[in-house]
């Protein structure tokens, strides 16, 4: 993981930072396996190989998928609020780091530390994977043993045996939320009326930065972002079945099949109508104030894949927040998208403001013009070819 905020940081190692954000919540598993996820298309690809096949000096993460190795990577430097680079050697300003290196005594320490974890979660939790990395170190590099002290006072009558009073009001079940949030995004006919949607604004990311953001979405599941920077666009697309990234200079990164089921959620112009579909088994609980809303939680959870949270305005129906989970080897990593500034466009209600968040780093997107029904080329959604003569990244 990488710092959004160093002043050193130059535009090509911002858009190699920047493009695994923007448009879709890209950490590398972000894994909502839901029925519309499960087409043809999207059926698992042929076995990815081994990590310890595709990178070298792989010594307690054997066996996972190459491509989980990065997300378990990115799962620790999270949990200990840490850069790559507090493991792994440098090797010069140009060149990056030599991940492959034994020279810093913080990677071995990390090698026995999961190897730990595996172990307690073995003989304590039937091989669950309860204890992680963030269960001990919560974003700090040394682990927390002690408890902290308060920094506000008490409410008067806090600690208090609490007297029973009037129970909590009924919840409404998951259908009538989901009901209500259709209508006020205009209703089923409403919302499957649009085939597509231009959108030009601004991404604010990287230590208060803007840029100028154009994103072209067409039904169904299709939605491209380009965020312009110097030195070339940083480009996420989903053209339905698959997704790519790339910035210019560099060969696309064709996403994995859960990053898939993330771009896929996001390309979906259809998502008020489609969201039931999303999990197995919704739970209604009472929701968190977001900008001094209340809200209404809808939790999700399917079989084998990790839960998704809705967040709906108590008042307007509205979604107002999404949470969901990528898995890694060594934990879940939350990726948070916040929903505001509805305004009417063409019928229905459409979010002119989002904020996502990860550990780590956010970005707001904010809609300056919008269009909907308009030509979209499918050609926008194609991934550029790799140069012929391009050679794997060293590792």
């Amino acid at each position: 993981m990488n710092s959004m905020n160093s002043p050193r940081m130059s535009f090509r190692n911002l858009a190699l930072k920047g493009f695994l954000c923007i448009g879709v919540a890209i950490t590398a598993s972000l894994a909502i396996l839901s029925a519309r996820a499960q087409s043809p298309a999207a059926q698992a690809p042929a076995a990815s190989k081994p990590a310890e096949q595709q990178f070298k000096n792989i010594k307690v993460l054997n066996g996972i998928p190459a491509e989980q190795l990065i997300p378990a990577m990115q799962f620790i430097a999270a949990s200990l609020g840490v850069e790559c680079d507090y493991c792994h050697v440098s090797k010069d300003h140009v060149a990056g780091l030599a991940f492959e290196k034994d020279d810093k005594k913080p990677k071995l320490i990390a090698r026995k530390m999961i190897q730990m974890m595996f172990a307690i979660n073995k003989d304590n939790f039937d091989g669950k994977r309860e204890v992680t990395c963030y269960s001990c170190h919560r974003g700090a590099a040394e682990p927390i043993g002690t408890p902290l002290v308060a920094t506000d006072e008490l409410p008067a009558g806090a600690g208090a045996e609490k007297k029973p009073g009037a129970p909590p009001p009924a919840l409404p079940t998951p259908g009538q939320l989901f009901d209500k949030y259709l209508t006020a995004s205009g209703g089923a006919e409403a919302v499957q009326g649009i085939a597509s949607r231009i959108e030009k604004g601004t991404l604010t990311a990287f230590g208060g930065q803007h840029f100028p953001v154009d994103i072209y979405a067409k039904a169904p599941d299709k939605r491209v972002s380009v965020m312009h920077i110097p030195g070339g666009d940083s480009i996420t697309a989903f053209d339905g079945h698959s997704g790519w990234l790339s910035v210019a200079g560099r060969p696309p990164h064709i996403m994995t099949l859960e990053e898939n089921a993330g771009a896929r959620i996001d390309a979906d112009l259809h998502f008020p109508v489609d969201v039931k579909t999303l999990s197995q088994k919704w739970v209604v609980q009472p929701g968190e104030k977001i900008d001094g809303h209340d809200t209404t939680l809808v939790a999700g959870s399917s079989e084998n894949a990790p839960p998704l949270r809705l967040y709906f305005d108590v008042q307007t129906g509205l979604l107002l927040r999404l949470i969901r989970y990528a898995e890694t080897p060594l934990g879940r990593l939350p990726t948070q998208i916040d929903y505001s500034d509805y305004r009417d466009a063409d019928g229905v209600k459409a979010a002119y403001r989002w904020t996502l968040a990860r550990p780590g780093n956010r970005f707001t997107i904010q809609v300056d013009e919008l269009r909907q029904n308009v030509p979209v080329d499918d050609a926008k959604f194609v991934a550029p070819a790799p140069p012929p003569d391009q050679k794997p990244p060293a590792h």
